[in-house]
C-alpha cells in the first residue's frame, strides 16, 4: 500500500487558539451561545409551545430509570442530544460558562444512568426493543447514533477536562468493539448511515488508542463487499422493515454499498451518509498514510464539486431518498440540499484541506458556509430549513402536488426529526477551527473572518490579529505579533470570485508573481513584530451560468459577490418571478441597506417583465400579445431570504441577449 507521508499532513488550529471578532459572523457566534443552544434545550425538552415534540431527553431519563414512560420519537433520537452536547463544548472552549456548564453535566449525569453495563447506549433499544439491538443495522442508525456521543464526548472533554463523557463513549467504542469484527461470535458488517468512522478516528487522537483507528478503517473497508452485508442481515431478520409493514427492498448504492469505497467514481445515495462516510475516509487515509483511499476521496470530491453541487454550496438533489441522483441533474424547486449535507460538506473539505492544502476545498467550503448553512437558521435562531430550496412558489409547494411537500416557504420552529439545527449549532459554535491550519513551517488562512489566533511554529510563538471586511468587500488585513524575528510562510487564500490579488506587506507592494501555489499566495520572508499585511480582492458583481448540461438552468443568470449567492424574493420584487428577464447588458450596482435584514449589501438592476394584455381565461392562446415593461430588481444574499415572512424566491432569473 502507497503510503502518505506524514509531515505532508496540515493541522488545524485549535478552538482554544483563536478568538474571533468579526462583525458579520461574531452575530451567528453569538446567536447560537444566547439563544439557539437554549432554544435547543427547551426544543429536546418539549418546552417550546408549538414545536414538534422531540422527546430526546425524556427518552434517557426513562432509560437511566428515573422517569416511566414509553420512547419517543425516531430510532436515532439520541443524536439530537448528542450534538446539542457538542455545540455546547465549543462554547465552553472559547467562553467558560458555568451555568450552560452544569447544565451539560446534569444531563451527562442522566447518559451514564442510561448506559448499559456492556458499555452499550442507545435509548431506543433500552426502553422499547431491548432484545433486538445490532439486528438492523441498515435501517436503525446504531453505530451513527453512537458515533455522535462519541463526538460530543470527545469535545467536552477538550473544552473542560473533565472526563466523564468521555469515559463514557470509551466504553461504547470498546463494546462496539467487541460486537464488530471477522472473529467468532462477531457481526462482520457496518452500519446503514455513516458517522461512526469519523467520530472513531476523534477518539483514537483524543485517547491514542489505535484500536478505535482500526476500527474506522475497519467499517470502511467492509462497505460494499461482498456478498452483500445488508442483505444477508435482511434474511437473517425475516426481511422485515423498521419503518413500514412491508419487506425490505435494500438498493445497495442509497448506502454507498454498492462497491467497495475505493472503487466508487461517482456520488450516489443519501448525501448526508456520502459526505459523513467522505469525512470518514479522509481521516483515516490522514492517520494510516493509506493512498488509494486518498485517490477514491479526490475523485468523489470532482464528481460532487464540479456535476452535483449547487451554486449555494447544496448538495443531494432529489427528496426521494435525500439523494443524489446523477450528474447535472440539479432542479431548483424541488431540490432537496438539506442543511446537514452542506455541513458534511464542510467537514469533508476540512479534512481534505488537512491532506493537501489547496483553494478548491477551502472555496467550497466557503460556499456552503455562506449560502447554504446560514440560511438555514433565520436570523432569530429560533427557526430553520431543513431543505433549502433555489427556487419557491409557495403556493405550489404548499398545494397538494406532493413533488414540493418537502419544500417548505418558510423556517420551522423544530422538527420531529430534528437532526439540521443541532448540527447548525455545533458547526458555528466550532467555527474558528475552520479558520486557519499549519504545515511545517506555513501558516495558511483559508477563511477571511477576523480575530486573533495564537499558534507555535517549531519553538516560534506567533500571533495573527485579522481583521475582515468580507462578506461586504474584498479586503483584509493582518498585523504579526512575535517575541523575536522568524522566518515562515503566510499562505493567504486567493478565492475562485476573485481574478485580482493584491497585497502589500508594511504598505510595499508584494510581488505574486510565481507565488501562487494550489491557489495560495505564499508570502515568505523573515517576519518581526508590527509587521502588516493587506490582502485586497476583487469583488466584482459576477454573473454565473451553468454548465449546459444542467437543463434547469438553460438560458438563466445567477447573480454572485465575494461569497454570497443572490436571489430575488417577493417582498422586494412582486409574484410571478418566473416573468423577469434579466438583460445581458443591465447595470448591476451594489448598495448597503443598514437597516435591512440585519444590515445587507443588495444588488439593484433595472430588467424587464413579460406583460401580457387581456388573456381572459383561455389555457393556451395563438394570438397573444406579449409586452417587455422595464422594471427595477432587487437582489438579496441568498442566506437572508424568508426572513420577511412568505413568498416567492429565485436565484436564477432569466437571461436576455
Amino acid at each position: 500500500m502507497e503510503q502518505i507521508a506524514s509531515k505532508d499532513h496540515a493541522k488545524p488550529v485549535s478552538l482554544k487558539q483563536i478568538n474571533i471578532q468579526d462583525s458579520f459572523w461574531n452575530y451567528y457566534i453569538n446567536l447560537v451561545r444566547d439563544v439557539v443552544v437554549p432554544y435547543q434545550w427547551d426544543a429536546i425538552n418539549d418546552q417550546v409551545e408549538g414545536a414538534e415534540r422531540s422527546g430526546a431527553v425524556r427518552n434517557f431519563k426513562i432509560a437511566a430509570g428515573l422517569e416511566k414512560g414509553d420512547f419517543y420519537g425516531f430510532v436515532f433520537q439520541d443524536t439530537d442530544v448528542a450534538k446539542w452536547l457538542e455545540a455546547v463544548a465549543y462554547l465552553l472552549e472559547t467562553k467558560p460558562d458555568a451555568g450552560l456548564e452544569q447544565i451539560a453535566d446534569e444531563m451527562i449525569d442522566i447518559i451514564e444512568k442510561a448506559q448499559q453495563p456492556d458499555g452499550y447506549l442507545n435509548t431506543f433499544y433500552t426502553i422499547k426493543e431491548p432484545g433486538k439491538k445490532w439486528t438492523n443495522l441498515t435501517e436503525c442508525h446504531e453505530l451513527y447514533t453512537a458515533g455522535h456521543m462519541i463526538e460530543a464526548g470527545v469535545a467536552y472533554y477538550k473544552a473542560t477536562g473533565k472526563k466523564k463523557l468521555l469515559e463514557i463513549v470509551c466504553r461504547i467504542a470498546d463494546d462496539i468493539a467487541v460486537v464488530f469484527g471477522d472473529g467468532p461470535g462477531q457481526i462482520a458488517g457496518y452500519d446503514g448511515h455513516q458517522e461512526i468512522e469519523l467520530a472513531l478516528v476523534k477518539l483514537y487522537e483524543t485517547t491514542g488508542e489505535r484500536k478505535y483507528l482500526e476500527l474506522s478503517s475497519y467499517f470502511i473497508d467492509k462497505r460494499g463487499q461482498q456478498p452483500s452485508f445488508f442483505e444477508a442481515e435482511a434474511d437473517r431478520r425475516g426481511r422485515t422493515s423498521h419503518w413500514s409493514n412491508n419487506k425490505i427492498h435494500i438498493e445497495a448504492d442509497y448506502f454507498q454499498a454498492h462497491l467497495p469505497v475505493r472503487e466508487q467514481e461517482a456520488a450516489v445515495g443519501h448525501a448526508v451518509r456520502v459526505v459523513y462516510m467522505l469525512a470518514g475516509m479522509a481521516d483515516v487515509a490522514r492517520e494510516t498514510g493509506d493512498e488509494s483511499l486518498l485517490a477514491a476521496c479526490r475523485r468523489l470530491w470532482d464528481n460532487i464539486a464540479s456535476k452535483q453541487m449547487y451554486i449555494t454550496g447544496g448538495i443531494g438533489s432529489m427528496a426521494q431518498g435525500e439523494a443524489f441522483s446523477f450528474d447535472y441533474d440539479l432542479p431548483n424547486d424541488t431540490v432537496y440540499s438539506e442543511t446537514c449535507a452542506s455541513i458534511g460538506l464542510i467537514f469533508f473539505a476540512h479534512r481534505m484541506l488537512q491532506l493537501e492544502p489547496n483553494s478548491r476545498y477551502a472555496d467550497v467550503m466557503e460556499r456552503a458556509l455562506y449560502n447554504t448553512v446560514i440560511a438555514g437558521m433565520s436570523r432569530d435562531g429560533r427557526h430553520f430549513f431543513y431543505v433549502n430550496p433555489l427556487e419557491v412558489t409557495p403556493d405550489v409547494c404548499e398545494g397538494r402536488n406532493k413533488n414540493f411537500n418537502h419544500v417548505k416557504p418558510v423556517r420551522q420552529e423544530w422538527f420531529g426529526c430534528a437532526c439540521c439545527p443541532p448540527n447548525i449549532a455545533r458547526l458555528l459554535a466550532s467555527l474558528g477551527e475552520y479558520l486557519y491550519s499549519t504545515k511545517g513551517n506555513t501558516i495558511y488562512a483559508h477563511l477571511y473572518i477576523g480575530g486573533e489566533i495564537e499558534l507555535s511554529l517549531g519553538d516560534t510563538k506567533i500571533k495573527l490579529h485579522q481583521q475582515s471586511n468580507m462578506p461586504w468587500a474584498g479586503s483584509a488585513r493582518f498585523e504579526v505579533t512575535l517575541g523575536e524575528p522568524a522566518v515562515f510562510t503566510l499562505a493567504l487564500r486567493i478565492p475562485d470570485w476573485s481574478s485580482n490579488a493584491a497585497i502589500l506587506i508594511n504598505g510595499e507592494v508584494y510581488s505574486l508573481a510565481n507565488q501562487i501555489v494550489d491557489g495560495y499566495a505564499r508570502i515568505y520572508r523573515e517576519w518581526t513584530s508590527g509587521d502588516i499585511v493587506e490582502l485586497a480582492l476583487d469583488m466584482p458583481i459576477l454573473r454565473v451560468r451553468s454548465h449546459p448540461l444542467v437543463k434547469q438552468n438553460a438560458g438563466k443568470v445567477a447573480l454572485q459577490r465575494g461569497p454570497l449567492v443572490y436571489c430575488l424574493e417577493e417582498a422586494d420584487n412582486g409574484k410571478q418571478l418566473q416573468q423577469l428577464l434579466l438583460p445581458q447588458d443591465a447595470k448591476l450596482e451594489e448598495t448597503f441597506e443598514q437597516h435591512l435584514i440585519g444590515g445587507i449589501q443588495v444588488i439593484k438592476a433595472q430588467a424587464l417583465k413579460l406583460q401580457f394584455e387581456d388573456w381572459g381565461t383561455q389555457l393556451y392562446r395563438t394570438n397573444a400579445d406579449a409586452a417587455l415593461e422595464p422594471t427595477d430588481v432587487t437582489f438579496i444574499p441568498y442566506y437572508a431570504w424568508a426572513n420577511r415572512g412568505k413568498g416567492e424566491m429565485a436565484v436564477w432569473v432569466k437571461e436576455r441577449l
